[in-house]
């Protein structure tokens, strides 16, 4: 039986043998007592290669981004952040639910930004009326879009200016460095804090790392304690990021190749209007009366793909250039018979 070609996400990935292995070898102690060697080896791994004091393990990106919007800002406060961000759409509303945080939106960019005179219209002034402007939060990269380097350095400065702390959702921040060719503490410059997720392109099964200062980080776990984050021997857990981070960054240049490949050979078809990608992840426009018997034939080809509500796909460690001209051949075979 063929494999499953899944370009849902690249959350899909699965742990590589050698991952396994160093998961199985990792020395494990209490983390919530702070003397996980493996888990300590991370964090400090983490906050060295991004330049920052300290870090912090947790479960799941939206945790700690969640931990930083808590340690950042109090009752009350705001945050700017971008109507496309994760932080904002995708993470349950757990700043404004549970910490009271109000979220200021603002229209991304086509590519991704939040223009900087929409910025600094929003920060409020220091006055009852308002909640306090306490923090920009920005995400790199954004639906596969990398910001660029001169931007994020002047919204930085003008948040700076402002009094404002900044946090980056990093999700995706390797994808970014290994697009720009810059080093992972460049791509996070000008940042008070940021979340680096392990379980997407690097390939770990699960968990981020928060980096910030070492008050923000102090902060951080007894905000991470009362979430339900306190882990115990969670070194199995932090031995395959420390893997990913160790083997899996310089590789993601795969990714973006194989993206570029498959979106460049699903532009020859006429029917779809397919996204340029800049790194893993690009969008195809299919026609809607169409797209249900799409997804059946790319299903019955062991082919996943999330269909809602634009055409989304995602390159990762899982998926081969091989897989890439599969794809690319049920597509044409498909549109060849839709059209005729």
């Amino acid at each position: 039986m063929s494999h499953w070609i899944d370009l849902r996400s690249d959350t899909v990935t699965q742990p590589s043998a050698a991952m396994r292995e160093a998961m199985h070898a990792a020395p494990v102690g209490d983390d919530v007592y702070g003397d996980d060697p493996t888990v300590n080896a991370l964090q400090d791994y983490t906050a060295e290669l991004f330049g920052y004091e300290a870090a912090l393990f947790a479960p799941s990106g939206t945790q700690s981004n969640l931990i930083a919007l808590l340690a950042h800002c109090g009752r009350g406060d705001e945050y700017l952040v971008g109507q496309e961000a994760h932080t904002y759409r995708y993470e349950g509303g757990g700043a404004a639910v549970l910490g009271s945080i109000q979220p200021q939106p603002i229209a991304n960019q086509a590519d991704g930004t939040l223009a900087i005179a929409d910025i600094e219209a929003q920060i409020k002034p220091d006055d009852v009326h308002f909640a306090r402007t306490r923090l920009l939060a920005l995400e790199n990269t954004i639906g596969g879009r990398v910001l660029p380097a001169d931007y994020l350095a002047q919204a930085t400065r003008l948040a700076h200016l402002r009094g404002l702390n900044t946090h980056l959702d990093g999700a995706r921040i390797c994808n970014a460095a290994v697009k720009q060719g810059s080093a992972l503490k460049d791509a996070v410059a000008g940042f008070d804090s940021v979340s680096v997720c392990l379980s997407k392109g690097l390939g770990a099964p699960v968990g981020s790392v928060l980096c910030g200062s070492r008050a923000l980080i102090e902060q951080g776990k007894r905000w991470r304690k009362m979430l339900g984050g306190g882990m115990r021997q969670a070194g199995v857990l932090a031995a395959a990021g420390l893997y990913a981070l160790q083997n899996n960054v310089a590789r993601l240049a795969e990714d973006h190749d194989n993206a570029a490949f498959l979106s460049a050979e699903l532009a020859k078809i006429g029917a779809l209007k397919v996204s340029i990608p800049q790194t893993n992840i690009f969008y195809v426009d299919v026609p809607r009366e169409a797209a249900a018997a799409l997804n059946e034939a790319l299903l019955a080809e062991r082919i996943r793909v999330s269909m809602s509500p634009r055409l989304r796909l995602v390159t990762h460690l899982d998926v081969s250039r091989a897989d890439m001209e599969t794809v690319a051949a049920v597509f044409t075979h498909f549109f060849q018979r839709w059209q005729a």
